[in-house]
């Protein structure tokens, strides 16, 4: 994953903190992900990219499933399939797709989600 600040890693045990408490300032993306999951893979630079054009309006949480007690995380959020992407925004998750999708798809569905409030380059 990048080293860029908007885009980090997240676990179980800092999920409150990085991801719900931090989604009271901007939008955090959550991408549930495993290394052996081809589409993950494929998504993967699709976000960072989408990430990076937004300058910081939007952050990225990366929580790779097979690791730690982070398994628990993607079934509090009873998330499914990977990669899943949820985004949550003031505490809440407020909407979420499953599968891999070109960064012109990523730009339209947050467009469709979080409005005027993004400013796209």
């Amino acid at each position: 994953m990048s080293a860029h600040s908007d885009i980090f890693a997240v676990s179980t045990e800092d999920f409150a903190i990085t991801v719900l408490e931090a989604s009271r300032k901007r939008p955090i993306l959550v991408d549930f992900w495993a290394d052996w999951c081809a589409p993950c893979r494929a998504l993967s630079p699709q976000l960072e990219q989408v990430i990076h054009t937004l300058d910081g309006q939007i952050g990225l949480a990366t929580l790779e499933v097979d690791e730690g007690d982070n398994m628990r995380e993607a079934g509090r959020y009873q998330v499914r399939g990977f990669p899943t992407v949820i985004l949550f925004h003031h505490d809440l998750e407020i909407a979420r797709f499953s599968g891999a999708r070109s960064r012109h798809q990523i730009r339209e569905w947050l467009q469709q989600q979080l409005g005027a409030t993004l400013i796209f380059p």
